[in-house]
């Protein structure tokens, strides 16, 4: 249970530095800084993927205390073909698609420090990085037509 909690609380660390790296978005004072629906219903989706995989996370972690950890976990992955086939997927996504997709398109859009995304879909789930990344994503997109150019640069 040691290393799971080590883990939340690098998980932590990281969101602090997420919203550290995107405080420039989240401070009041320009047109569309308030949230969006959309926006809201994002975060809604990634802290329940959060909350879901750390409930599961513990129940692992219980029952497999001796042998918890990266390899036993990615095993349990793939025990018969139904897992495997969804396992594979995830995997394939959030290992190769996310990081590239975040990536990518933070850089097209001027967003700070894409790559934190990606650590955060290790250390929390796939679904609360991808959940923040859209929201995010669609705070940016207000905050650059919000710019009197329509295309400043994310202020540090």
């Amino acid at each position: 249970m040691t290393a799971l909690l080590v883990h939340f609380a690098v998980a932590l660390v990281f969101l602090v530095l997420f919203f550290y790296f995107n405080a420039y978005l989240y401070r009041a004072g320009w047109q569309g800084s308030g949230v969006s629906r959309l926006e809201a219903l994002y975060y809604l989706i990634a802290v329940c993927s959060f909350a879901v995989g750390y409930y599961f996370n513990v129940q692992y972690v219980q029952m497999y205390a001796s042998e918890a950890g990266w390899v036993h976990f990615t095993k349990l992955l793939f025990t018969n073909p139904a897992a495997s086939s969804g396992s594979q997927d995830l995997v394939t996504t959030n290992v190769l698609l996310f990081p590239l997709w975040t990536l990518i398109d933070g850089r097209r859009l001027r967003m700070r420090q894409p790559w934190i995304y990606f650590i955060l879909s290790l250390l929390t789930s796939f679904g609360f990085a991808m959940g923040l990344y859209l929201a995010t994503h669609e705070r940016q997109i207000r905050w650059l037509k919000a710019q009197p150019d329509g295309r400043a640069v994310a202020a540090a």
